[in-house]
């Protein structure tokens, strides 16, 4: 991964990674249907997102899309890497990154995404907010 720190040695950088291997779990289908609690647990109760329609995403439709999406993408692959953490505080972050999917028929998508993080009060770090811009071939 090209960046200006290893994603390893932030734990938000970390936390980008981890994530998206459950996402990946869960939407695959090679997640337990128990992992939800934990996948959700990831987002803040006031989380939101800029979806790459445009689209504003609330944590309660971000609840429903994981909750009505289990399995749902067989065979997804989930790719991230030029993973750079802009700037960190005990209190969060942001951190940017690029997202490549690619579904079980190969169907590709490649988003640059920035994630706002948050560290609770018991150190736990969530998600605030995220926007995501597609990258199109030129």
């Amino acid at each position: 991964m090209s960046n200006h720190r290893s994603p390893f040695s932030c734990p938000l950088a970390q936390e980008v990674i981890d994530a998206h291997i459950a996402i990946e779990q869960w939407l695959g289908g090679r997640a337990e249907p128990s992992a939800l609690e934990l996948l959700l647990a990831r987002f803040s109760p006031a989380f939101s997102m800029i979806g790459l329609s445009g689209t504003r995403v609330n944590r309660a439709a971000l609840d429903t899309l994981f909750g009505q999406g289990h399995g749902k993408r067989p065979g997804l692959q989930i790719v991230v890497d030029e993973v750079d953490t802009i700037t960190a505080s005990p209190a969060g972050g942001v951190v940017a990154y690029r997202e490549t999917q690619t579904d079980g028929e190969g169907h590709k998508t490649v988003r640059r995404s920035t994630a706002v993080f948050e560290r609770e009060a018991d150190g736990h770090i969530v998600w605030r907010h995220l926007h995501e811009t597609p990258v199109t071939d030129r």
